[in-house]
């Protein structure tokens, strides 16, 4: 009992650095999550992030990278009963794939196959499991990116080539049979963006912010959360007014401002990046700044229930909730809606309104053509004759 005793402290105390450590990376890491991934990491895991991070790779890829490396640190121990070696046998990866990529009409018949209840209980009790059917083909194949990046850096060489694990992925995306489903069901196009904006109306701080968020989110091309949540004071030039119709040297000035991106997902800090923003929302998000008294640092601040801003930047999970709370409010579904839905929102809009694809991708920043055409095609197989040969 005394040797127990001691033991307990010293694994705690080694949870307390390693959340110290993990201190150091809390503007790139959610907070909330600093005891969760203290536990799950090992010394060396947090020495490669921190490492990673001062080398300067990305915040979004950074989070990716901690929170897969902390999945993958749990299922191991669970599954195997050991930490996750360095590097990975080939066998191991094989077992990671078959645990997450299963066939639910073989699992019927065979309890055996996919990962063991026991072992997914034991990650859903740690709140790392929420699905009860097969994971998401992409979301596998960006897990074990990670590992192998996270290999790499270790300098070490992995299995991650081997025939037999690329194999074993495809043979299990093609068993699953899984639809791709759309990150959000529905898009914010112009109509449902007004309904949102109705629906944050007031006066309130609260109100006021929400507004600015989802106007620029919308009119910088559809933003992603995470670039949302990252905006900047400095990000924000302030331009001469345009006016409202180019080509008319009497129509109405509009407010302009350019929006700094640097790096994004598509993009590296190197290629400097912009967006324009005109009209409302440029009204609408220097009254927030205005109204906040925001002249540095993050636009997009937490407001507590009491009314309170926050001096730090929101969290991308936290733009989702926003708009997830706004729709609810502008009495439509929740749940067909997600922040992304911001982005195929401008893109579907801008087909709907003739806009040329070229022009649309200069501002919503996407690099694929087959990629953003997607929504433009849609716009116009909706819009063509070859639908309508029996209505």
């Amino acid at each position: 009992m005394k040797q127990n005793s001691q033991i307990v402290p010293a694994a705690e105390q080694t949870v307390l650095k390693r959340a110290e450590e993990l201190d150091a990376l809390d503007a790139i890491l959610p907070f909330d999550r600093r005891d969760q991934l203290a536990e799950l990491l090992t010394d060396e895991d947090v020495a490669t992030l921190k490492h990673l991070a001062s080398e300067g790779m990305g915040d979004n890829t950074m989070r990716a990278l901690a929170s897969d490396l902390a999945y993958l640190e749990a299922w191991c121990s669970v599954a195997t009963g050991t930490p996750l070696p360095w590097p990975a046998p080939e066998s191991l990866l094989l077992k990671f794939v078959a645990h997450h990529l299963w066939d639910p009409a073989e699992r019927e018949t065979n309890p055996d196959h996919g990962m063991p209840e026991d072992v997914a209980m034991a990650l859903r009790v740690k709140g790392l499991l929420r699905s009860k059917g097969p994971h998401a083909p992409a979301t596998v194949r960006r897990r074990l990116t990670s590992w192998s990046i996270l290999t790499r850096w270790r300098g070490l060489t992995g299995s991650f080539s081997a025939p037999s694990l690329n194999s074993a992925l495809r043979l299990a995306v093609r068993a699953i049979n899984r639809p791709r489903q759309r990150k959000s069901k529905k898009a914010v196009t112009a109509d449902i963006l007004e309904k949102l904006l109705t629906a944050c109306a007031g006066d309130r701080l609260v109100d006021q912010r929400d507004r600015a968020l989802l106007l620029m989110a919308f009119a910088s091309g559809g933003r992603r959360r995470s670039e949302v949540a990252g905006l900047r004071v400095e990000d924000l030039v302030d331009d001469e007014p345009v006016r409202a119709n180019p080509a008319d040297e009497h129509s109405p000035l509009l407010p302009c401002l350019t929006i700094r991106l640097g790096r994004t997902k598509t993009t590296s800090a190197d290629d400097n990046e912009h967006v324009v923003l005109i009209g409302r929302p440029v009204t609408a998000l220097r009254h927030w700044l205005e109204e906040a008294k925001i002249e540095a640092g993050p636009v997009f601040r937490r407001i507590d229930q009491w009314g309170n801003l926050d001096r730090r930047a929101m969290t991308p999970q936290s733009i989702n909730l926003i708009l997830k709370t706004r729709v609810k409010q502008a009495g439509l579904d929740p749940a067909q809606f997600s922040a992304h839905g911001l982005r195929s929102g401008y893109l579907t809009e801008a087909a709907n309104r003739g806009v040329p694809l070229p022009e649309a991708m200069q501002q919503s920043l996407h690099k694929s053509v087959t990629q953003a055409s997607g929504y433009y095609n849609n716009s116009e197989r909706k819009m063509g004759r070859a639908a309508r040969l029996i209505i």
